[in-house]
């Protein structure tokens, strides 16, 4: 039998990953490079440009550059350590960097979810209230709810953090994850951890589900009120915006559900490896493409500060 031991500052995590497909290794250090490149560029580029431009000083586009700042983060707190583990031999992590991995991973993903909910009602502001739109979204306002939009998620990830490394540990450190996650340390438990999971899917419940409540229900009363618009061009400035941030939703909450909302040992843990994958490589590269492709006002902001 396994001897219990509690983790200690000393002690280290290794971090098997994709070790179970080594030709796959390569392949995947050159194509996570290139999304985390893309991620980078494309977020600095909407952080930038919101801030050099008068025109984008609005509460759509300060929410904008909050989630370009908190993808990049985001991407930063697991895709440097995994670039590291996929390049070389050494797939390790100490005990305290995994804990603050954890840390910042799970508040960041949590203040994502708030974020697009907040988001979502800054649209339905301007769709269905626009004559009490500047009242609704005062800049002091909007400042004040991306405050509780970021208090919120760290304070969720303190309760979390605190819980799973309170768990004594087997006694190897093979973490069968590319980063330091919740279900994936709970795996290495000795102890009965329903309590952890059922706190787990408690939490994610109310920052998950109640965020994408609350988001459909935004766009529900604003597709009521695209139905009885006469004007083509506010329908079509309508659908972009709103199409967009759809995307961006579905894009985050999908993969965040199938993830947090069941218990860690009823899934396949290679499944949940290329989940977690996905949205933290792919989905924060592709935002700063969807609201900017085809989005009238960045073009023109490009086209002012370049002139």
């Amino acid at each position: 039998m396994m001897e219990r031991i509690n983790a200690s500052s000393e002690d280290y995590f290794v971090l098997l990953g994709f070790s179970n497909w080594p030709q796959l290794e390569l392949v995947l250090f050159v194509v996570i490079l290139m999304f985390y490149l893309m991620t980078l560029i494309g977020n600095l580029f909407i952080i930038i440009l919101s801030y050099l431009d008068s025109h984008l000083h609005t509460p759509m586009y300060f929410f904008l550059s909050n989630l370009s700042f908190l993808d990049l983060c985001y991407t930063t707190s697991s895709i440097p350590q995994l670039l590291i583990n996929l390049w070389g031999p050494v797939k390790t992590i100490s005990y305290n960097g995994c804990m603050i991995q954890l840390y910042f991973f799970l508040a960041l993903g949590t203040t994502e979810c708030v974020l697009l909910m907040v988001m979502s009602y800054d649209r339905y502001a301007a769709v269905c209230r626009p004559l009490h739109y500047t009242v609704l979204m005062h800049p002091r306002f909007c400042h004040l709810l991306a405050v509780a939009c970021w208090v919120s998620g760290f304070t969720n990830s303190a309760l979390h953090s605190f819980f799973t490394f309170r768990v004594p540990l087997c006694g190897h450190r093979q973490v069968d994850h590319f980063f330091c996650e919740v279900p994936a340390l709970l795996r290495l438990s000795c102890i009965d951890t329903r309590a952890n999971e059922l706190t787990l899917m408690v939490t994610s419940s109310i920052f998950v589900l109640t965020p994408l409540i609350l988001i459909l229900s935004s766009y529900g009363a604003i597709a009521r009120a695209v139905l009885r618009m006469q004007s083509t061009t506010g329908l079509q400035k309508v659908f972009g915006t709103c199409g967009a941030h759809l995307m961006v939703v579905s894009l985050f909450f999908i993969p965040a559900m199938c993830m947090y909302l069941q218990p860690p040992s009823g899934k396949s843990q290679d499944q949940g490896k290329f989940i977690a994958l996905f949205y933290t490589v792919v989905t924060p590269s592709l935002n700063p493409l969807i609201y900017t492709l085809r989005n009238k006002d960045v073009r023109g902001a490009v086209k002012r500060l370049v002139g």
